[in-house]
């Protein structure tokens, strides 16, 4: 069984599918009218849907404190120019690159969604 797809509430659809685009290479396949709903394909074929939070019928718009999603690079010199990148883009950063646990990475949030961006630590202690 393979995790497929998932679906993320955000406040702008068109700003966050910008945001998938630029700096995590996913592309979108479908948008609906009213920028309602987009449907982004990332690699090894995951689906990402951004929705309006605007459509949620019970009016949460809130993820729990710990829910976030993680983008695993290849190394630490990935997370490192990834960060650059985001950084440079104006998006908010909210902590350096560190080690953490027995990854690197660093975590920051956007439209509401916490993000982790990580790789797996090269040096044993």
């Amino acid at each position: 069984m393979t995790l497929n797809h998932l679906n993320l509430s955000v406040q702008d659809v068109p700003t966050a599918r910008t945001f998938f685009e630029t700096y995590f290479a996913f592309k979108c396949e479908d948008s609906k009218p009213n920028d309602t709903l987009s449907v982004l394909s990332g690699t090894n074929g995951f689906v990402l849907v951004l929705m309006n939070q605007r459509l949620n019928e019970r009016g949460n718009h809130n993820y729990p404190d710990a829910f976030h999603i993680g983008f695993f690079l290849d190394n630490e010199a990935e997370v490192i120019a990834l960060f650059d990148k985001l950084k440079d883009g104006g998006i908010a950063l909210e902590q350096q690159p560190q080690k953490i646990r027995r990854a690197f990475g660093f975590y920051f949030h956007f439209q509401g969604v916490m993000i982790e961006i990580g790789s797996q630590v090269n040096s044993v202690e």
